[in-house]
């Protein structure tokens, strides 16, 4: 399903656009959506986007496809890749590699988007800061480091000055990991594109490599840069935490297995790999569920999302029992009243020794971060250092390694919204769920009716793939070749 977005557009995607947030495919139980938001018009700087994705050798449709068949984890990239390109450091892309010319003195509009869907990255330019001035579609107050960390799908804007001398400097992309499981490797490429200045001078032998980057796994460089996030506040743009909770959620993040019959798949110990919120793998229902909430339709979800976990524990210990491994399985959803004040904090657990990030992102809304920890959430204390004047506002938050996130929002988009882990693996796995926001009573508050033109949820003949279709790299330079 396509939808397109703006002003008003009950039962569809809407946020800030005082940032402007670029098209995004998000993949969903129930299809895709492409999400716009078009920017004020102001008085801009130059501008220059730059995707950061990730390069498989071979068929990742089928390689997907045959991890979770068997319940084996899924493929690691071979490479990251900036707009498209690997870098000087891999021999495919040495000719290739993504240049970009700047003029001494300017200053430059850089909107950076994580397009690897299944790694948070570190991203810098050797020897310039950068400013960010705005996260996923809304303002920030300027945060000047010399590198950023972004989660899968998150869009970041960045203002960089070209000040220094005239050369040739990498820009480098790498993998910020959480996750040390023994069944799970990390793609430990670097991907640069070189930032070039205009002029006349001397090109280097080899561009100049931002040694300020931070290795694969430095927490304290991610979560110290993370929480610097601050919204305005200003006048111009005010923020509206919302301060009279109606509902109230913990929802544990967890790692999980499903057994299998003479341990015969390629997980853990011969099971698969699972994922839960709450203890609860979800389960892709066949018919989607805005269909089915609109027509009323019955049997293929139940509205059942629990508050709370069904049990709790010492959800960060090393050593949890067994117990707490195999989740239930089933399509529960969350439903919400229109207009309701809602308070979600995200608990992470150590469920199969298997603590890391967890980038959740909502669709139909952005939210406040009022507050974030490691260990277990306190329901006492830890709300006392909630930040409630200057919150950033996002649609994607970074919920840390053996470590809690909260979250506000007003529920007034009415519609039918998923709420999962930006890894694909793990929504693959189940890591997600539906909140479906009720009608508010007038139909300037209610979900659009489906509009005349809208096609079935099934691509038309003429984009039907074949089933031998092989999108692998090697397939289409043969191609190319003849």
């Amino acid at each position: 399903m396509i939808y397109g977005s703006g002003p008003s557009t009950r039962g569809e995607s809407k946020g800030p656009s005082q940032g402007g947030l670029w098209p995004k495919l998000d993949k969903i139980a129930y299809g895709y959506r492409r999400r716009q938001f078009s920017p004020r018009q102001t008085q801009s700087p130059p501008r220059k986007r730059g995707k950061n994705g990730s390069w498989y050798v071979g068929n990742i449709n089928a390689l997907v496809l045959e991890d979770l068949k068997t319940g084996a984890s899924a493929p690691e990239s071979d490479s990251y890749v900036i707009n498209g390109q690997p870098g000087d450091f891999l021999p495919c892309s040495q000719d290739s590699t993504h240049r970009w010319v700047v003029d001494f003195g300017k200053t430059y509009l850089v909107r950076v988007i994580n397009a690897a869907m299944n790694a948070d990255l570190f991203f810098a330019i050797a020897k310039h800061n950068i400013t960010v001035v705005g996260v996923d579609g809304g303002y920030v107050k300027p945060i000047v480091n010399d590198f950023i960390v972004i989660s899968p799908g998150q869009t970041m804007n960045l203002l960089l000055t070209a000040n220094q001398p005239l050369g040739q400097y990498y820009a480098v992309a790498r993998q910020y990991d959480t996750d040390q499981s023994f069944f799970n490797g990390f793609d430990d490429t670097n991907a640069t594109a070189i930032l070039m200045y205009s002029g006349n001078y001397t090109a280097p032998d080899v561009p100049l490599f931002p040694s300020n980057i931070p290795a694969y796994t430095d927490n304290n460089a991610a979560y110290k840069f993370i929480g610097r996030l601050r919204s305005l506040a200003s006048k111009e743009y005010p923020v509206n935490v919302p301060l009279n909770i109606t509902t109230r959620m913990l929802i544990t993040i967890s790692m999980n297995y499903l057994p299998c019959p003479n341990a015969s798949c390629a997980g853990i110990d011969g099971n698969m790999i699972a994922s839960s919120l709450s203890n609860m793998s979800f389960v892709n229902p066949t018919t989607d569920v805005l269909l089915a909430y609109y027509r009323n339709l019955s049997g293929i979800y139940t509205p059942d999302f629990p508050n709370w976990p069904e049990s709790f524990f010492n959800f960060t210990a090393d050593d949890l029992p067994l117990n707490t491994t195999i989740p239930t399985q089933g399509t529960r959803v969350k439903m919400l009243d229109y207009n309701e004040e809602v308070e979600i904090t995200f608990q992470g657990t150590a469920v199969l020794k298997i603590p890391q990030n967890h980038p959740m992102h909502m669709h139909g809304y952005s939210f406040y971060v009022v507050g974030s920890g490691f260990g277990n959430f306190n329901n006492e204390t830890d709300p006392k250092n909630f930040n409630l004047v200057d919150p950033p506002e996002v649609n994607s938050v970074e919920v840390p390694k053996d470590g809690w996130v909260t979250i506000r929002f007003k529920a007034n988009n009415p519609g039918v919204w998923f709420w999962h882990c930006h890894f694909e693996r793990h929504l693959d796995w189940g890591m997600n769920t539906v909140m479906i926001v009720k009608n508010g009573g007038t139909p300037e508050t209610s979900i659009r009716p489906p509009p005349t033109y809208m096609p079935p949820c099934r691509p038309p003949p003429s984009l039907a793939l074949p089933k031998d279709f092989d999108d692998s790299h090697e397939v289409r330079n043969e191609y190319e070749s003849k």
